[in-house]
């Protein structure tokens, strides 16, 4: 059976399972148009979507057992059409394309499997669309994660902090709040997800946050000990989580807008103040009377900017439905970056720090010291030469075509010919030192633009210590 909200590849992967066969067997049923998106070690994203014709809805019925309005009301993506796979000559056939679940029916996470198995009867892993404010599995005190990243883990374990479970079941009220006002709840969340996760981001620097680090410790399994970067990632929207809710529910309180309102002056316009009433009583909602300030000078976040549009409104400037400078519409550079990206652009950190330290750790004091005093040379040769196109101008400006000019212009090539020499010399002992420190020769050859059998004739012949 299907579970509500499952990825229509996640219920195939699962009815692999049932029958025994391995997935990519099953898969078989279909004619595929495309690949699936990979994660850096090979394997099939998990939040890889497949979206079928009418013939393939056919055969995932048929391979299920139910009827495929069964399945319509499940799965978000059953009725989703591809015009490549729904129109043509083989539209007949049962075909598939794969795409991202998020271009289909939104942000994706893992399902709980102690649920999947309650409802299934099977233990293994599912996906299903959840947006952020449904991430909670009461049942079991856990926070479910992103499908589209590459990392191990499913779910984080939120026995220990109860206040965010609570904040999920407080969210149904903020969004009737929201509908009342006339705002979609998830422009609500979304708003004052932004407005958090740029605190999160700033937090790290507050000496006055201490809620935030007892919680994603709590998260973490107690400590999370050398690896906060990464958990710090993993674990920020569990963690932000009742904040995001309390934030979301002050934006939609017209108490919250009148204050706004009257500290740009109401009638009589004027900057906002540091010491504003509405960021003061906003912080004291979240548990922190002393961000107020720290939060109304935070100038380019998205507070500032709700807080902008809902003056220009007020002060009938917003423009017609749809303009840009909508409260609640957030722009794209205000959108927190999500855990996929984070941990990738960590990744790539951390393999830029691991060439670091197999240059230092094989690359001997000496030789270092010879390149980069060779590096110096050359930068000291330039400047000098430099000096003399500036003065070789003036020559010229002068009007003077003998002598100078021509002591000028020799001095200039010399300087030319050394400078390039030393150039040369420290790109081919900073890549041989590079394909000695452990770095792809084949990488070496497309930074520096040596050939890669001319480096591995130096490779061959060892490193230069002379």
């Amino acid at each position: 059976m299907p579970l509500a909200g499952e990825l229509t590849s996640s219920l195939i992967s699962r009815a692999a399972d049932r029958y025994g066969l391995p997935a990519a067997g099953v898969l078989r049923l279909w004619t595929c148009r495309n690949s699936p998106a990979r994660n850096d070690g090979g394997g099939v994203r998990a939040d890889a979507e497949i979206v079928l014709n009418e013939a393939g809805r056919g055969v995932l019925a048929e391979l299920c057992g139910v009827e495929p309005a069964v399945l319509a009301r499940a799965l978000p993506a059953f009725t989703v059409d591809d015009p490549k796979i729904g129109t043509g000559r083989e539209a007949a056939l049962a075909q598939a394309r794969w795409r991202a679940a998020s271009a289909v029916a939104g942000e994706a996470a893992f399902a709980c499997r102690s649920c999947t198995a309650r409802r299934t009867g099977q233990t293994v892993r599912a996906v299903r669309y959840l947006p952020r404010w449904e991430r909670v599995c009461v049942r079991h005190g856990r926070w479910l994660l992103d499908a589209d990243a590459d990392q191990p883990l499913e779910h984080l374990d939120l026995r220990g902090v109860p206040e965010v479970a609570a904040a999920q079941r407080r969210w149904a009220g903020v969004a009737r709040r929201a509908v009342r006002a006339g705002v979609v709840p998830e422009q609500a969340f979304t708003v004052a997800y932004a407005v958090v996760a740029r605190w999160w981001d700033e937090a790290l620097h507050w000496e006055q946050e201490e809620i935030w680090p007892h919680r994603l410790h709590r998260v973490a399994g107690g400590n999370a000990g050398p690896r906060l970067g990464w958990w710090r990632i993993v674990g920020r929207d569990p963690v932000i989580f009742p904040e995001v809710v309390a934030v979301a529910d002050a934006l939609l309180d017209p108490a919250m807008t009148e204050l706004v309102w009257r500290d740009s002056g109401a009638g009589r316009p004027r900057p906002l103040p540091a010491d504003g009433a509405f960021c003061r009583r906003l912080g004291e909602r979240v548990g922190r009377g002393w961000l107020g300030p720290l939060s109304a000078v935070d100038y380019g976040g998205p507070l500032l900017t709700w807080m902008g549009a809902v003056i220009r409104q007020r002060r009938g400037e917003g423009g017609p439905p749809g303009w840009r400078d909508d409260p609640w519409r957030l722009k794209r550079k205000e959108q927190p970056a999500t855990m996929a990206g984070q941990l990738r652009v960590m990744a790539a950190e951390q393999q830029a720090c691991g060439s670091g330290t197999r240059w230092r750790a094989t690359v001997s004091a000496e030789h270092r010291f010879q390149i980069e005093q060779m590096i110096g040379e050359a930068q000291e040769q330039l400047v000098q030469l430099v000096q003399l196109v500036q003065l070789v101008q003036l020559v010229q400006l002068r009007g003077v075509h003998s002598g100078t000019t021509a002591e000028v212009a020799r001095t200039l090539l010399e300087h030319l010919s050394r400078s390039a020499a030393l150039i040369d010399q420290a790109l081919v002992d900073t890549a041989a030192a590079a394909v000695f420190a452990g770095v792809a020769v084949e990488e070496v050859s497309a930074w520096s633009r040596l050939p890669v059998q001319e480096l591995a004739e130096l490779v061959s012949e060892g490193p230069d210590q002379d």
